[in-house]
């Protein structure tokens, strides 16, 4: 299948990569001419605008568009609506707002354009294991592009079958067609608010570890605890092992007091709008709530915890901090990841 795709950068390169290698044809897009080069080097082929892309593609198009959410992805897909034709699709594959995508489906809608919303996870390790795919749209453009979405999905892998599963087969695969447009953004955008919850739960913990040896303890109260041995051990049959954990791990083996980190622990978006979300449906989110705000007090007053959150966050999406100093950097014998997202 032929595929345009605008923005090469980190995930947007290695999905045109995954797909290249399955057979597909990709045409890529970015105003980055490096971006472009990397590509180009490999013998894949880009070009120099979005004019030029839509023009290489035939009809009727796809085009995937793979920016940071925000006004940059909004300007792309304008630019998009006005040159596209009838019947020709824009996938969304960024962490845009849910309530956006169901606006630009209306006005694409109005000159026949569909628009498929695609929550993707798998940061920087989805070229060799795969992209968790959370679709929104028209249901006849999500089955034409079931060919990409397959590729891109990780397949059922080593994971054992969910016992007396049923529903759809796609899921044991790796992507759903979750609903009209915007359900693809919005089970993407709940999806970080858990891992917000996740991340908070584990940093936490380590920091009740870490801080054992506290003068503030009675002296034989006092335990000096080895944390990468701990986090390795839980990550082995213990109830609350997860890639997250294996990160963690890894990072503990790297730099044990995490020395390299600042702590200062940035968000995305996602966890605000989960947020958001929870209280226009008038739902009890604590932990989600909590982790969030404890993201802002990072940037005022960190704790272990927080280099623990910047050490998750590095290693599944290469988020480093804002700061100035020396940066840790998981080595590639990094466990490999089960699911990323953030």
């Amino acid at each position: 299948m032929q595929l345009g795709i605008v923005g090469l950068g980190r995930m947007g390169g290695n999905i045109f990569r995954r797909l290249s290698n399955a057979g597909h044809t990709c045409i890529g897009f970015d105003v980055d001419a490096a971006a472009r080069g990397a590509l180009d080097k490999d013998g894949l082929g880009t070009v120099a605008s979005l004019q030029e892309l839509v023009n290489a593609l035939t009809p009727p198009r796809a085009i995937w568009i793979m920016l940071p959410a925000g006004q940059i992805t909004e300007d792309a897909i304008q630019s998009l609506g006005n040159m596209l034709e009838p019947d020709d699709v824009i996938i969304d594959g960024g962490n845009t707002f849910y309530k956006d995508d169901i606006r630009r489906a209306r006005e694409l809608a109005a000159k026949q354009i569909h628009y498929v919303d695609c929550g993707t996870s798998g940061g920087v390790w989805g070229l060799e294991r795969g992209y968790c795919l959370m679709i929104g749209g028209p249901a006849d453009a999500v089955h034409r592009l079931d060919p990409i979405f397959s590729v891109l999905a990780p397949g059922m892998g080593e994971i054992a079958r969910t016992p007396k599963r049923e529903g759809d087969a796609r899921a044991e695969q790796g992507y759903i067609h979750a609903g009209p447009a915007g359900a693809g953004h919005f089970v993407k955008m709940v999806h970080n608010g858990v891992e917000y919850g996740l991340m908070q739960a584990y940093a936490e913990g380590f920091d009740i570890l870490s801080n054992k040896d506290s003068a503030e303890l009675p002296e034989d109260e006092r335990f000096t605890l080895n944390l990468a041995d701990i986090a390795e051990v839980w990550r082995r049959g213990s109830v609350i092992s997860s890639w997250l954990l294996d990160l963690s791990a890894a990072a503990l083996a790297q730099d044990p007091q995490l020395d390299g980190f600042s702590g200062y622990v940035e968000d995305s978006g996602e966890g605000r709008w989960t947020v958001q979300a929870a209280i226009e449906e008038a739902v009890p989110a604590e932990v989600l709530t909590s982790a969030l705000y404890a993201r802002y007090r990072s940037r005022r007053d960190t704790t272990f915890a927080d280099k623990m959150l910047s050490a998750m966050r590095l290693g599944f999406g290469g988020h480093i901090e804002k700061r100035v100093g020396g940066q840790t950097v998981l080595t590639p014998d990094a466990p490999a990841p089960r699911d990323v997202g953030d």
